[in-house]
């Protein structure tokens, strides 16, 4: 219900992908890359033949440039998700606007997510204008939060997503233990309930 009175309030931004031909789901991973984890999911994802979009931190890009093309080699979709990192209800415009715009260089993508899904609306505007196109979602996992046992995160993705859903997880070290167990388990059950996984186009929607 939230994601629905989100998508109402900000329409401009992709909350999920209309159903259209066979059931689709869109996982996408926030925080990489990096070897620790987003090895492992690249690996992963290779075994059911299924394609994800990456929103990657320009910082974690300057530390391991050979992830990023990996992920590009493996056919997944990149995405911005600012240089450091940033929690746009605390931090000032221009300060936002010229973080998130450092990372243009390192990622050929129109995409972006917004860390923590905390953006103002001025912030958003000002990245609209310079050609992005803000990627939110219907499902979140919370494999970030380690009050959280593995079982109940895959039972989140379970019980909410519906064909078109777009899915967060976290390449992270501090996701990894749940995240790992849940996108194993969805790969699964998906997969045998005649799913595809599909990366974002290349290439954004118009706004």
């Amino acid at each position: 219900m939230i994601y629905r009175l989100a998508a109402l309030l900000y329409p401009q931004r992709l909350w999920q992908i209309p159903p259209q031909g066979a059931p689709t789901l869109y996982l996408t991973f926030d925080d990489g890359p990096i070897p620790e984890v987003t090895d492992w999911v690249r690996e992963t994802l290779q075994r059911y033949q299924a394609k994800a979009t990456f929103f990657c931190i320009g910082d974690n890009v300057d530390r391991y440039p050979q992830l990023l093309q990996r992920l590009k080699a493996d056919g997944h979709t990149l995405g911005h998700h600012t240089q450091n990192h940033l929690n746009g209800w605390k931090t000032p415009l221009e300060t936002y606007l010229q973080n998130s715009l450092e990372t243009v260089p390192k990622i050929d993508s129109a995409w972006f997510r917004p860390p923590y899904g905390k953006i103002t609306s001025a912030q958003a505007k000002a990245l609209q204008a310079q050609g992005f196109k803000l990627v939110m979602w219907n499902v979140l996992s919370k494999d970030y939060n380690p009050k959280l046992k593995p079982e109940q995160v895959w039972q989140r993705v379970k019980h909410s997503v519906r064909p078109g859903s777009i899915i967060v997880f976290h390449d992270s070290l501090k996701a990894a233990p749940r995240m790992k167990y849940a996108l194993q388990k969805t790969l699964e059950h998906f997969s045998a309930q005649g799913y595809q996984f599909k990366a974002l186009p290349q290439r954004a929607f118009n706004n």
